[in-house]
């Protein structure tokens, strides 16, 4: 039997969506919250962040213990993450426990926020700021995206930072929270073995009295390539990190795809333009080209690790590379071979009922529609050469931003 998708709005106007797969032998759900970095004031950086952990301690209802142990008891381990414009909840289970699995997550999906636990949490996620910021190959990304967004959040840090969390009050988290988890900025999702009928009455009962509203978040334009060079000299590492960004498209472009395609072909970790002209002869440790999609843009980023006396070529080799890319696109072989790529890939991951919901949710928070497996393969598989040739003259890698981070202390822009 194939999947079936289905889909309803809640009273309050929560968007209840699953694909229901009588052949999967389990059921995940989760809770896609509209909400990131991008979302927070100067004051509250890293609240979103923080408030992830602090769903976790608990509501009115449970304490972090009685969480963990009524999970254990149905096999269930719940986890969530944080990135610039999303916050999932989510935890699977086999399907007789689904209805077990939805009410302990709702139930914190209305947190304590208790202050004690609010003291103690904020240790923990200043120690966590403090060890990303001895990772620099970490720490480069994010100076990147403030190098390219500018004053846009969209350069935020999803952590924060020390003298953000250190400042940040409980009550700033919980009017945080009351501003951006109303029920017309979530989604409810659920994809494996369960029945979608029974798991909508569920919904209505645990979640039926959540407070209704649409909180806004701010637009941003289609970004440009500023073409600002920066490099931070970082004693810390051995390494050079180098990050060179041009804008993609956004998450609801048709040319989504075509730039999927491109990154592969051009920088996946193996078998692509970059790794064959820059790994596997010796001149950088890693050399990947990767896209990211996000709401009103998308960005491209070329990251490369290698010794400090090999970084200026390196660079060098990058913008070669990619002006080729955009004078001659890509050969029909390297398409051919990235398709396989990606396709095999997304197959092979969509056996899980945990990828299909991440799939599933992540496209109703960007495009609020459902894409089905059958649908993005049909998606890849259209793109030809000159989708291709009209994604680089829509997106033209051009004016590309760049970040260097490491030890060496004469690297220069390239001309562009």
């Amino acid at each position: 039997m194939t999947a079936a998708f289905h889909q309803l709005e809640a009273d309050n106007g929560l968007q209840i969506i699953g694909e229901t797969n009588p052949a999967a032998h389990s059921v995940a759900v989760g809770f896609f919250v509209r909400t990131g970095s991008r979302d927070e004031t100067v004051p509250e950086a890293g609240v979103s962040h923080f408030l992830e952990h602090m769903v976790f301690k608990g509501s009115k209802k449970r304490k972090a213990e009685q969480l963990n142990q009524e999970l254990d008891l149905i096999g269930s381990s719940p986890n969530a993450y944080t990135s610039e414009e999303t916050t999932v909840f989510y935890a699977s289970c086999l399907p007789r426990h689904m209805g077990r699995a939805l009410e302990v997550l709702s139930d914190i999906m209305r947190p304590a926020l208790r202050a004690e636990d609010f003291t103690l949490e904020k240790k923990v996620i200043l120690e966590e700021i403090g060890m990303y910021e001895d990772q620099p190959g970490d720490m480069v990304f994010d100076h990147a995206r403030k190098l390219f967004f500018g004053e846009h959040p969209l350069g935020n840090s999803v952590l924060g930072s020390t003298d953000s969390i250190s400042a940040l009050t409980r009550d700033q988290m919980a009017d945080y929270f009351q501003r951006r988890y109303q029920t017309g900025n979530m989604v409810l999702a659920c994809a494996g073995n369960f029945d979608f009928v029974e798991f909508a009455k569920l919904a209505q009962k645990f979640c039926g009295k959540w407070p209704a509203g649409s909180p806004r978040r701010a637009d941003i334009r289609q970004t440009a390539g500023n073409g600002e060079f920066n490099l931070r000299v970082d004693g810390r590492t051995t390494l050079q990190h180098l990050i060179v960004m041009n804008a993609g498209p956004p998450a609801a472009s048709p040319l989504r795809h075509a730039a999927d395609l491109v990154a592969m072909a051009i920088g996946d970790d193996s078998g692509s333009r970059m790794y064959w002209e820059m790994v596997d002869p010796g001149h950088a440790d890693s050399a990947t080209l990767s896209y990211r999609e996000h709401e009103g843009t998308g960005v491209y980023y070329a990251a490369v690790e290698c010794e400090p006396g090999k970084a200026q070529k390196n660079l060098d080799r990058v913008h070669k590379i990619i002006a080729k890319l955009q004078a001659d696109g890509v050969t029909q072989e390297e398409l051919d071979v990235a398709r396989t790529k990606l396709l095999s890939r997304m197959v092979r991951g969509s056996e899980s009922p945990m990828s299909r919901l991440m799939s599933l949710g992540n496209h109703w928070i960007y495009q609020r529609k459902h894409i089905s497996l059958e649908d993005e393969i049909r998606s890849y598989k259209k793109v030809n050469m000159h989708q291709v040739r009209q994604l680089l003259d829509r997106y033209p890698f051009k004016r590309m931003t760049v970040q260097a981070l490491g030890p060496g202390k004469k690297l220069k822009p390239v001309e562009q």
